[in-house]
């Protein structure tokens, strides 16, 4: 089959032309996406939450030798020029060239950030890729942040994009337009994420993107997570001790509160559309966005593991809840949280794929 017969073209490109990284049994990866950098002012959303990213990067994964993906949409070209951006964030690039140093840094383009691809002096632009495939065994997992699954041409093609970077910075800003996003589109965002789906689960790959800003782990939307772990309880009660079975029912109770949340706030945030089809495979992650009120979101590969985790000062967000029971630990005494949202195992996640693909 030619690859314009192929329904995905665009991401079939990015599996061919990915850059290769193999994991090893003590290989470890941060994937962060959707810093949205900016000048440092008002409207630099990254500003929020830059110290967290520092702290972590510095505290944590440097320390434990992570090698680190920045998946995309790390600077915010549509609102701010590059020298600005760069300067402001001196310390944070001078961060992550630490980790090119100590294992490695890929840093993939995204469509807010597309115009770095003819940009010169970028700091980052020896580790500038548009994809990346890390083999694990015989197996893909490709890390590219999403954008290149949009039937809309401005968030694909850079010159298109440059178009829509013009508007923004100079015509939509000045009057107070709001930028328009990928991120703030639940109906483009499930067509972007479901489209990728289909093209992982035909590939027999797992894709890790950013771009929609909805964290993903095994293409479960939250709903569709907490169906199904209160399924996996109610299973586990009928066999449970006296003890454990009001562990169990205490659980189930606060699960269903939050499903009924989920529901009611379902249309606002989108978060009912996260079932593909009728079995869904775990073939899709996302890592969300470091831009949140409260704290931001990462995945993490630990050998043959791969997690969600959530980063956050002091108060944790109910969207963010462990749904494994897992509590929180503080980085030194920073005030800064780090907790466990999902984890599974890689051989567990490729097994499903090839199974029910």
């Amino acid at each position: 089959m030619s690859i314009h017969q192929k329904k995905h073209p665009q991401l079939e490109r990015l599996l061919r032309n990915a850059r290769e990284v193999s994991l090893e049994a003590d290989s470890r990866v941060l994937i962060l996406s959707d810093l949205h950098m900016g000048n440092g002012g008002r409207r630099d959303e990254f500003r929020r939450n830059s110290q967290l990213v520092s702290s972590m990067l510095s505290g944590y994964y440097l320390p434990e030798r992570y090698g680190l993906v920045l998946n995309g949409d790390i600077e915010e070209l549509f609102k701010f020029p590059l020298e600005e951006i760069t300067a402001e964030w001196r310390g944070m690039y001078d961060l992550f060239e630490s980790f090119r140093r100590e294992a490695f840094l890929w840093k993939t383009i995204g469509n807010h950030d597309a115009e770095l691809a003819l940009a010169r002096g970028y700091p980052l632009a020896d580790s500038l890729v548009e994809s990346v495939k890390f083999s694990y065994g015989d197996e893909t997992v490709l890390v590219f942040h999403g954008h290149q699954a949009s039937v809309l041409l401005w968030e694909t093609y850079p010159i298109v994009s440059r178009a829509v970077v013009f508007f923004l910075r100079y015509i939509a800003k000045p009057v107070g337009i709001r930028n328009f996003s990928i991120a703030y589109n639940s109906r483009r965002r499930f067509a972007i994420e479901k489209s990728i789906y289909e093209f992982s689960n035909q590939a027999k790959v797992v894709s890790v993107i950013g771009h929609t800003h909805r964290p993903l782990f095994e293409s479960l939307s939250k709903v569709d997570y907490l169906n199904y772990r209160i399924e996996e309880l109610c299973r586990a009660y009928s066999s449970a001790e006296n003890g454990e079975k009001e562990r169990i029912e205490g659980k189930i109770a606060g699960l269903k509160g939050e499903l009924e949340a989920c529901y009611s706030e379902g249309k606002r945030i989108g978060l009912r559309s996260g079932l593909y089809n009728n079995i869904t495979i775990p073939s899709v992650f996302n890592s969300g966005c470091a831009i949140g009120k409260r704290g931001i979101t990462a995945l993490e590969i630990e050998g043959n593991r791969i997690r969600l985790v959530y980063w956050y000062n002091g108060k944790q967000s109910r969207r963010f809840m462990s749904d494994r029971d897992n509590s929180p630990h503080e980085l030194g005494s920073s005030g800064f949280y780090r907790i466990v949202l999902n984890e599974d195992s890689l051989d567990y996640v490729f097994s499903r794929l090839h199974l029910l693909a």
